[in-house]
Order: structure tokens, then C-alpha cells, then sequence
């Protein structure tokens, strides 16, 4: 029987509306900027897949135009006349030709993986492994600045069953501020909910040593990463003293950093996003280095529409362990989308489909719609 190739990777950029600024330390969002990939394959079958960023070049070394230009150029070519069916081979071959561009490359894997699951009948999940639940607990991101509005957005997650875990952005303030506003929403929401931080690693060590005393013991329940991603010394200071958990995220840009971040005891939580590692696979690679190393999981998200978000979830089901659950309130925080069915959010939970690949179909017209010219 003939292999079944790869044809053609085609690459497009679509502007998504937000409900609202979405502010982090380092920058804030107005919307949201998605790379869409369709990967066309010999036998007809068509995979989708997505690469997105926070904040453009503002977060990470990609950008949406960087990660279309490289794929049109550079990575796109090295895959077609591939074998479409052997995903371990293709990303293989991008990852000799090719160093870094982890965002590219998930969002080429993905592809890969929608058309494969769409190929046999199976939903990605089963083509990593096996899920071992059907839905993930997900937390909302206050990110509005303002102490009172954050507590009625809250209030109102609480009231529709959508979210109970909270996490707030901070680090673009001054301190003092910061922590009010973070024990203000606290006191205010109380054992209803689990409370948490990222600073994006806005503060320097002198500063987080204070903060995560007092924030730990205000009832914060984690807090991530406080400061720079390449102080590894005071990374591991914190995570010794620190009452409340430190979690790595900016500190994980490959599987290798997260074998380093373990090995030096440098945080106790690891953020995994499958656009960091690399793709959905990559991805449960730096879990087993977590769960091998006794440090807890959390699903985390670079606020992906549909399509990276499901990616991601179909990764995480298969984990055996998600202590802290996950982040993937992407799609829920665009007022437009380009899947003709929204992935679905219930009594706080996302629910996974079961159908084949991931479980998605472009909307041509509002992809269209959306689409940069």
C-alpha cells in the first residue's frame, strides 16, 4: 500500500476580538491573533491546527507573523512528500532542520494529529495514549486591574457554575497594590474558591521573597512565576521559602528546561503548554519528567481559540495526574469564533469531545471573515 502524504501546508492569520483588555505584566491584549494550519493530505483528509502567542514578540521569541513566515518558507516544505501517517517521523525531521520555533512546530503537530485521528476514527486523545477522563477543571484569568470589578466577574463565574478557581495577573503595579488587590479578592470570595497569581516574572528576588510570604499567607494557594526566568539561584531560594507553591512557566521553553528546572528543585508546580514543548506529544514529555520527579501539574494555555485549546486538552485528559487543573478559558474569552461548534464549558468543567481528530470544523465563512488581508 502507498504511504499517505503530506500535499500542501497552508497557513493563515485571523484577528479575533476579546471581550475585554486582558492585562499581564508585560503587556495588554486588545485581541487575539491566531495562526490557522491546514495540512491537506493525499487521501483527502484535511488536519487542523493552531499557533498563537500572548502579546506578539511581548511573551516569547514568535510571533504570528514569524511563526507563518517560517512555516511558509521553511518548515511547510521540509513536510511535504511526507508520510502524513507518521507524525514521529515528521517532527523528527522539523526538529533536526530546525531549532526552536516550538509554537510553529505545535501548531504543524496538531495538523498532523487532527488528520491521523480523523484517519482511523479516533479523537487525538487516543492517539496519546488514552484519556482517562472526559473533562478538565478550568480557571478564569481576572485581569481587569480593578479590585471591585474582579470580584463581581468572580461572583458572577461562581453563580453559573463556569469557574472556581481564579487566577489574577499581576506585576505591572507597584507591590503594596498588588497584594491589596490580591487579599482584597481573597476575603472576598473565601473558601468558594482557589486563588491564585502570576506575576510573569516582573519582580526581582528582594521583592518576591516578601510578597510570597505575605501572599502565602493570605490563603493564595500558588503563585507563578515571580521572577525571571533565567535566576535559576532564586528560583530554588523561593521555592524552599515560599508558604505557597511556585509554579515554572516562562522558565519551561523546551522539554530540556524542564529535565533542568526538576533536577534543581526549582519549582514545586510545572505549567505545561503544548506551544512551549513543542506540540501535544512534547508536551506529556515534560509531564513525565514532572510526575517523575514528584513536582504537580497544571494544564496552562497562551489563551489559544478552539482549535489550540482542544489540542491542548486532548493532551491533558491522558494524564494521571492534573493536581492543579488547567487554563484553557481561551475560547471564552473571544466574542467570535471560526468553528462551526464551540468547544463546550459545564459546571466548571471543559468537555473533551470524543469524535475523531479533535473534534472541530472550520467555519469557512467567519474564518474568511476574520482572516488577515
Amino acid at each position: 500500500m502507498s504511504p499517505i502524504l503530506i500535499e500542501s501546508i497552508q497557513t493563515i492569520i485571523v484577528d479575533l476580538p476579546t471581550i475585554r483588555p486582558h492585562k499581564l505584566a508585560m503587556h495588554t491584549m486588545q485581541q487575539q491573533t491566531l495562526v490557522i494550519i491546514r495540512v491537506q493530505c493525499s487521501d483527502g483528509i484535511e488536519g487542523i491546527g493552531e499557533s498563537t502567542t500572548i502579546g506578539g514578540l511581548a511573551y516569547g521569541n514568535e510571533s504570528p507573523e514569524s511563526i507563518k513566515q517560517n512555516i511558509d518558507s521553511h518548515l511547510g516544505p521540509l513536510l511535504v512528500g511526507q508520510d502524513a501517517a507518521n507524525i514521529n517521523a515528521a517532527m523528527l525531521r522539523l526538529d533536526k532542520a530546525a531549532k526552536g520555533n516550538t509554537f510553529a512546530k505545535s501548531g504543524l503537530e496538531s495538523a498532523l494529529l487532527d488528520a491521523q485521528g480523523k484517519r482511523l476514527g479516533l479523537p487525538v486523545s487516543e492517539l496519546l495514549g488514552g484519556r482517562v477522563r472526559d473533562s478538565l477543571e478550568v480557571a478564569w484569568t481576572l485581569a481587569s486591574g480593578n479590585t471591585a470589578k474582579d470580584i463581581e466577574e468572580a461572583e458572577r463565574m461562581l453563580d453559573i457554575r463556569r469557574h472556581r478557581i481564579f487566577k489574577l495577573k499581576i506585576g505591572a503595579g507597584e507591590v503594596n497594590a498588588d497584594l491589596k488587590h490580591v487579599i482584597a479578592i481573597k476575603q472576598a470570595l473565601g473558601e468558594r474558591a482557589s486563588v491564585r497569581v502570576d506575576v510573569n516574572q516582573a519582580w526581582d528576588e528582594s521583592v518576591a521573597l516578601r510578597a510570597c510570604q505575605v501572599l502565602g499567607d493570605n490563603g493564595i494557594d500558588l503563585i507563578e512565576q515571580p521572577i525571571s526566568r533565567i535566576n535559576r539561584g532564586g528560583q530554588i531560594r523561593l521555592n524552599q521559602r515560599s508558604p505557597a507553591p511556585i509554579m515554572a512557566d516562562e522558565s519551561i521553553e523546551s522539554v530540556e528546561d524542564a529535565f533542568s528546572l526538576a533536577a534543581d528543585g526549582a519549582a514545586s508546580i510545572f505549567a505545561l503548554k503544548i506551544a512551549k514543548n513543542g506540540g501535544p506529544r512534547a508536551v506529556l514529555r515534560t509531564a513525565q519528567i514532572a510526575e517523575a520527579a514528584g513536582i504537580a501539574l497544571y494544564g496552562g494555555t497562551m489563551l489559544e481559540g478552539a482549535i489550540g485549546t482542544l489540542a491542548s486538552a486532548h493532551a491533558f485528559v491522558t494524564l494521571n495526574k492534573l493536581a492543579w487543573g488547567t487554563e484553557l478559558f481561551g475560547p471564552l474569552l473571544l466574542t467570535e469564533e471560526i468553528v462551526t461548534e464551540a468547544p463546550v464549558y459545564r459546571d466548571f468543567q471543559l468537555e473533551v469531545p470524543r469524535t475523531p481528530g479533535l473534534g472541530l470544523t472550520l467555519d469557512e465563512e467567519r474564518l474568511a471573515f476574520f482572516s488577515r488581508t
